[in-house]
């Protein structure tokens, strides 16, 4: 076909060709997979919020961490001691950097363009350990970061990062589980209100491993985590689980993948989130994969949002590809609502108030989520604050 029998063509179905690129004859990317991967933040177009991966978020709050310069030095990171679990910098040419994945959007390249050092714990011990890592004071300058968390092969332990304070932080945190062994980590977000956290999580898993991926998202004015967990190694396992409460005028937004690419693999999602006040806004989108060669994969994944308040508004988006026929199963659900009824009728006629019966509701939806943390201190002090996110507004509870 000569150009300009091209170009009449192009011209009849309504197309104008113009200076950026031959963009009608470009497909747009339809599923998860497809999306292009780079470690370059110029490899990506500024964000628009046009674009599907962005669509849902408040970009023009994003600026700094998007096209600005950011800081790529040590953030201030304590990590508890725990026998077996080992914590140093590398280097950013290390060669354990970069084994779990890399950025699939402009912001997560951004912090991988900018971080000068990454921050590696690594599990040894074949007896569970529990190791908090906690990292605050970092102030509202813009910042990149990176950390890599690495479980031997048959060790076993529970990782916790726990974020609080102001920032406006951008993030990749790789997690590599090797074979046989079983890791949970935990990433709970009490951020302070002018907050803004940016995180891409990746994650390989081993064979006959176990990866249990928890995120508690509650304090901050902009939290977008998203994980990405590769069951790439046959007889591999992972979790992901999140609980979230969104306030008046709070944006958390939680995106999803497990990408299955081995036979015998198995994956369940559940994330749960409460909304309350004018303007609060939650996001979930869950992308679950089951390749060609994933033959026996088990998934299923789920995504509820209870609703306190008007003026609320709860996205939620789960998808599901499978690309082979030999499974053990697969599926996908998602709800939005009220309170239930009944259970409140149940409740106060046991000489409960309706306030209270409210609130008991709430405490066990979450709670069904922070329960399976494993660390009671972390658990009780989750309660607490899921508490004190309750205590805030009864009006709105009682309105609901």
């Amino acid at each position: 076909m000569t150009e300009a029998v091209a170009e009449k063509q192009t011209a009849q179905h309504g197309l104008v060709a113009h200076s950026d690129g031959d963009w009608a004859n470009r497909v747009p990317v339809q599923t998860r997979s497809e999306r292009p991967k780079s470690t370059n933040v110029a490899d990506f177009a500024p964000v628009t919020g046009r674009e599907a991966v962005w669509k849902y978020t408040p970009v023009a709050k994003l600026d700094a961490l998007l096209n600005g310069e950011l800081d790529g030095g040590r953030l201030p990171v304590s990590v508890g001691e725990a026998p077996g679990v080992s914590s140093e910098w590398i280097a950013r040419d290390d060669a354990r950097i970069g084994r779990a994945g890399i950025p699939e959007e402009r912001a997560a390249a951004a912090a991988w363009s900018a971080f000068s050092e990454a921050h590696l714990l690594r599990v040894a011990s074949e007896e569970k350990v529990t190791a908090v890592v906690s990292r605050s004071g970092l102030d509202a300058s813009p910042r990149a970061a990176h950390t890599v968390i690495e479980a031997a092969p048959h060790s076993e332990a529970l990782i916790i990062l726990e974020n609080s304070g102001s920032a406006q932080l951008s993030e990749n945190v790789e997690i590599v589980v090797g074979d046989g062994a079983k890791l949970t980590v935990v990433s709970v977000q009490q951020w302070a209100d002018d907050a803004i956290h940016l995180a891409s999580h990746y994650a390989t898993v081993g064979r006959d491993a176990s990866l249990v991926h928890i995120v508690v998202s509650l304090g901050g004015g902009v939290v977008r985590l998203n994980p990405s967990i590769h069951l790439d190694h046959e007889g591999a396992n992972g979790e992901a689980l999140g609980a979230y409460f969104a306030d008046a005028g709070q944006h958390l937004e939680h995106q999803v993948y497990l990408d299955h690419d081995a036979p015998h693999t198995r994956s369940r999602v559940t994330y749960k989130g409460a909304l309350q006040g004018e303007g609060a806004h939650t996001v979930w989108i869950g992308d679950v994969l089951i390749r060609n060669s994933a033959t026996g994969t088990d998934s299923y994944e789920q995504n509820r949002n209870l609703v306190l308040s008007e003026g609320t508004r709860a996205d939620s988006i789960p998808n599901l590809e499978i690309e082979t026929g030999d499974i053990a199963g697969a599926g996908h659900a998602s709800a939005t609502g009220r309170f239930d009824d009944e259970h409140i009728f149940y409740l106060r006629s046991r000489g409960i108030s309706e306030e209270e019966a409210r609130k008991l509701v709430v405490r066990g939806f979450l709670l069904e989520v922070i329960a399976q943390i494993g660390d009671p201190a972390t658990e009780e002090r989750l309660q607490a604050a899921v508490e004190a996110e309750l205590g805030e507004s009864p009006t709105a509870l009682g309105g609901a």
